[in-house]
């Protein structure tokens, strides 16, 4: 890449935050919805209808306008949607809603980006909400947060749970351990989206987690074929089961602790047992153009999350999990003509087979 073509890359980089929240302000004023619902208004309509000046409107829509999400005739002056119509409300939604978490969660706490990197600690979350602790902290102490994060959370949990669960099929009458199930809809979800029969699942996570866990349980019909038992993953893992599953969470974890999290799981099974583990993952050749991870995850874990660890590649976990005694039976990536355009996450399922005590 010559001098000039890098920097014409910096240029994309400095427009990057400043598109996103034009676009993002677009919908949060009622612009978008406005000319949905009365197609062909000019500036001082829409602005009448959404309580902005009309100058300020034609600000606004000018980038829009420049992509081609929305449209603009010189000689009346009225604006209409343009590709923005063409989109399915449900897939709108989906973008949104990761907009939206990116603005609370991220954009405000990217400030303090590098002296979270210092820190080893979300600063972010200290200097502008006074929060002191990650964003899973936050989610439960912080309503803005905890309504952008959920509402994504939703929104995803709909589409990677039965796709996680149409890929894994566990033995009948298996012995599963769900590591950090929450609130236990992993625990749920495993008894109902699952073709295997008869499983006996247990949640594991944090003591103060059960009463919720198992509310879930009894709201949802398998408090007969669900537990739960508290403790610190880190700590170790409640043993005898043939199943571990570890969803979602590795990324927040450094290399050391996630070598322990796998000694535990180890520890957990029976001999042969089986560790499936569902996470966030970097492609081989990092330079893939059709792959957005490194755009996201780096700053998204240590400016906006927790401040450490971060997503790995395959061939990363699979090294780790041959150190703590397992051997990686298969591996089944997210299919990326199966993805939304939109898309940010590409997810991996690994499963590895207990071969040796670690």
């Amino acid at each position: 890449m010559t001098p000039e073509a890098t920097l014409a890359r910096f240029r994309e980089y400095m427009v990057g935050p400043t598109r996103f929240m034009n676009l993002l302000s677009c919908f949060e004023l009622g612009i978008i919805d406005a000319l949905r619902a009365d197609p062909g208004m000019t500036a001082a309509r829409i602005g009448e209808a959404v309580g902005v000046s009309p100058g300020s409107v034609e600000q606004l829509l000018i980038l829009p306008v420049k992509e081609g999400f929305v449209t603009y005739d010189e000689d009346s002056g009225a604006y209409s949607l343009g590709a923005i119509a063409d989109v399915p409300e449900a897939d709108l939604k989906r973008a949104l809603a990761f907009m939206n978490m990116i603005k609370v969660v991220l954009l405000r706490q990217m400030f303090y980006l590098s002296e979270s990197a210092r820190a080893g600690s979300v600063v972010g979350l200290k200097e502008v909400y006074g929060f002191d602790g990650n964003l899973f902290g936050a989610v439960g102490a912080l309503k803005d947060v905890r309504d952008a994060w959920m509402g994504l959370a939703e929104v995803m949990t709909a589409s990677v749970y039965p796709w996680f669960f149409g890929n894994v099929r566990l033995p009948t009458g298996a012995r599963v351990l769900d590591v950090l199930g929450g609130n236990g809809l992993g625990a749920v979800m495993t008894q109902r989206l699952t073709a295997s029969a008869q499983l006996r699942v247990t949640t594991f996570d944090r003591p103060e987690f059960e009463e919720e866990c198992l509310r879930s349980f009894r709201d949802a019909g398998v408090s007969d074929r669900c537990s739960f038992v508290g403790g610190d993953v880190l700590e170790g893992m409640p043993a005898g089961f043939d199943v571990v599953m570890v969803k979602h969470f590795l990324d927040i974890f450094d290399k050391d602790e996630v070598l322990r999290i796998f000694r535990n799981a180890n520890r957990s099974l029976e001999d042969g047992g089986e560790l499936v583990i569902l996470v966030a993952v970097y492609p081989e050749d990092l330079a893939d153009p059709t792959d957005y991870q490194a755009d996201f995850f780096p700053a998204f874990i240590l400016g906006g999350t927790i401040g450490r660890g971060g997503a790995q590649k395959v061939s990363t976990y699979r090294g780790w999990l041959k150190e703590c005694g397992f051997e990686v039976t298969s591996v089944i990536d997210d299919d990326p003509s199966g993805l939304t355009p939109d898309a940010v996450l590409r997810r991996a399922i690994l499963r590895a087979t207990k071969t040796a005590t670690a």
